[in-house]
């Protein structure tokens, strides 16, 4: 007997995991910090792994899955939750991430004084992302759970476990599990 997976309680999973590489990546910029110097490499890991992972996987789901049942089926408490809140922070996300980028390829360049804006996007990055956890974790999810009856959370599961089917063949949550621990092992002092 096979057990559907919950989406839900796997979106919070990926929290856990998402919440390693905001250390990795803050860890990194305090480095940049000390030494004044970048490594554009594993800057450049940090980025894919939040625009692939933590966005195209983690926030996919949510937004193509879970937030759009929400607004759908879920009042008009949800509808502004998802449309005035975590959407609109994902949106921040993409743009610190963008700027991020921008001031990386201008350090690189010679442009010493944007290593400000690498170090601004990318610690402004991992606050928005804790706080944006912690109210999806708190606030969303259980909102979700409360608010949608147990057959459209059972169809958002079956969904969720089809989107994770693909991505596995595709490699992804090996791949991005295997980035952060070798980038782990660089930024985190155990």
């Amino acid at each position: 007997m096979s057990t559907q997976l919950n989406g839900i309680k796997l979106m919070v999973e990926e929290h856990v995991l998402i919440k390693r590489m905001l250390k990795v990546l803050r860890n990194a910029s305090y480095m940049a910090i000390q030494t004044g110097g970048i490594n554009y490499d594993d800057f450049a890991e940090m980025i894919d792994f939040v625009r692939s992972y933590a966005d195209r996987h983690h926030h996919g789901k949510e937004e193509l899955l879970l937030f759009n049942e929400m607004v759908a089926h879920g009042g008009p408490a949800a509808e502004k939750l998802v449309t005035h809140g975590m959407l609109v922070e994902h949106d921040l996300g993409r743009l610190h991430m963008a700027e991020l980028e921008k001031a990386l390829k201008a350090h690189q360049e010679g442009d010493l004084e944007s290593i400000v804006d690498i170090v601004a996007n990318a610690v402004s990055y991992t606050h928005l992302l804790h706080r944006h956890i912690d109210k999806e974790d708190g606030v969303v999810y259980p909102f979700a759970e409360r608010s949608l009856d147990a057959a459209l959370l059972s169809e958002i599961d079956k969904k969720c476990e089809a989107f994770e089917k693909e991505a596995d063949v595709k490699g992804i949550q090996a791949h991005f599990t295997l980035v952060l621990e070798k980038l782990e092992s660089k930024y985190i002092m155990k």
